[in-house]
């Protein structure tokens, strides 16, 4: 059984550790763990992981976050993926910092990236991991918000709760996505 595991962000120094590419640190994370590494490939950086017989085809696309859908289009097509096993792990300012929330479907909330892949495939009906990054920011401030980087106190915050990503993820593809919220919903 494959899944595709979106993780969206921006390439690029300039956006390496941002908010907004949480995304891409949690696939590193899964990959640093199963000792592989991306490759550049077409549309994003790719590498592959196997779970007690599953395997998760991890993806950072290299569209930028505003065109993302073209990426995930391409590998769902490319692996033959169907939309139920696709996963997309996503920044939130509406969860408070830290905060971890699996859902089967749903609006694009306002996120940008979250929107082109909702046109592009032509549904709300894939699942997301929305990972909280707070909305600590004055009027006006959320585009130099999410672009800027992690204070050194989050940093600390941050690598426990990168690695409970990685267990929602995991348990996703394991027992599915009803278990897997059950399981973290509400609790992280």
């Amino acid at each position: 059984m494959k899944y595709l595991i979106a993780g969206l962000g921006n390439i690029g120094a300039e956006y390496h550790n941002t908010r907004h590419n949480i995304g891409f640190n949690v696939l590193d994370a899964l990959a640093e763990a199963s000792n592989v590494v991306f490759n550049d490939l077409r549309y994003g950086a790719v590498c592959e992981i196997s779970i007690k017989g599953r395997t998760l085809i991890l993806l950072k696309p290299s569209t930028y976050m505003n065109l993302s859908g073209n990426a995930i289009r391409y590998w769902m097509t490319k692996e033959n993926i169907p939309l139920e096993n696709l996963l997309v792990v996503v920044d939130d300012l509406a969860l408070p910092f830290g905060s971890l929330r699996l859902k089967q479907k749903g609006s694009d909330a306002g996120h940008n990236g979250l929107k082109h892949i909702q046109e592009t495939l032509g549904t709300q009906n894939y699942a997301r991991l929305r990972f909280g990054i707070g909305n600590e920011f004055p009027r006006g401030g959320q585009i130099d918000f999410v672009l800027s980087r992690w204070t050194p106190d989050e940093m600390t915050t941050l690598k426990p709760r990168i690695e409970i990503a990685c267990n929602i993820v995991k348990d996703y593809c394991l027992a599915g996505i009803q278990n897997a919220m059950n399981q973290y919903n509400n609790k992280t």
